[in-house]
């Protein structure tokens, strides 16, 4: 027996004064009605009308399962509105991750304008510098950054692509010199962003010319947030590499200067990652249109001022 379906029935019945006027109501058969009535009082083991040849009455009990029934109807009719609602009109609670320094460069500045445009969304950022488990974290996307992804049931969407580059200190270069070869870091201290990965403590060089990798001589510093390191490069520390984000605001402030300019580091793709593309939440849907259409501009424009 469907017993919402019941309900329903036994509703209708009830407004419409007897079975037969309830089953023209419903497109249906007095019979059906007349059995769906009875289904229901049998899963009740309660009656709820009284019936003469004429007329039905409620019982007492039938009224009272005719007070709750109107509410419980109400209640399920407003719950399909508002979840079908939830894949046309954003609204609710967004809960999104991103890695640390990026998050904090990108995202921050596209939240505040995705809300201006979508005032019935509240959105709960997470900043860490891991790639999270959406599910068990109670994640609606993650925006992350990796030379590339694992396989999963998870949906991703690139949205470009994000690079590094070396730089130091005016008056560290003026101390020590700047280098003009990867050879030349031989004698530098070089300062290093730890990932929780536990990627190694080489660095890939990109160029026009291919790829080249470099280990450290000199590592005497460590630390596992841009922010961090990108303050004790500026400090005088020794050389480093710093997204390029965060290099074109402390370049713009004459803290950092980039050193061999000609290359690239830590090449990554940018991925919008959610859990699932059918039947998305619009806030979410909104949200990956809305960073893939805004996100690229501003990574050009960092881009654009370093280079």
């Amino acid at each position: 027996m469907d017993l919402v379906q019941s309900m329903r029935v036994f509703i209708r019945v009830v407004d419409a004064g007897n079975f037969t006027a309830a089953a023209n109501t419903l497109n249906t058969t007095t019979a059906y009605t007349s059995r769906a009535v009875s289904d229901l009082e049998a899963h009740l083991q309660t009656r709820l009308f009284n019936r003469t040849t004429r007329k039905i009455l409620l019982t007492e009990a039938g009224e009272r399962f005719l007070a709750r029934s109107r509410l419980i109807l109400d209640d399920l009719e407003q719950a399909e509105s508002e979840a079908r609602n939830a894949t046309v009109v954003p609204s609710g609670r967004l809960r999104i991750h991103s890695m640390s320094g990026f998050g904090t460069r990108y995202v921050v500045p596209l939240v505040s304008r995705y809300m201006e445009r979508q005032p019935l969304v509240e959105v709960e950022l997470t900043l860490h510098q891991r790639i999270p488990d959406l599910l068990d974290e109670g994640l609606d996307i993650s925006i992350v950054l990796a030379q590339s992804l694992k396989e999963s049931n998870y949906i991703s969407r690139s949205l470009g692509s994000f690079y590094s580059v070396m730089c130091a200190s005016p008056g560290y270069l003026e101390r020590h010199g700047t280098p003009q070869a990867l050879a030349d870091l031989d004698r530098h201290a070089c300062l290093k962003l730890v990932m929780p990965s536990g990627e190694s403590e080489s660095w890939m060089f990109e160029s026009e010319q291919g790829e080249e990798i470099y280990s450290p001589q000199k590592l005497p510093f460590s630390v596992n947030l841009p922010e961090a390191l990108a303050e004790a490069i500026a400090s005088g520390m020794g050389v480093g590499v710093l997204p390029a984000s965060t290099f074109a605001r402390e370049h713009a402030l004459g803290r950092l200067t980039r050193v061999l300019p000609t290359y690239r580091l830590d090449v990554r793709n940018i991925y919008a990652i959610y859990p699932s593309r059918k039947y998305l939440d619009a806030k979410v849907r909104m949200w990956v249109e809305f960073v893939g259409e805004h996100l690229p501009p501003l990574l050009a424009s960092d881009n654009a001022a370093i280079a």
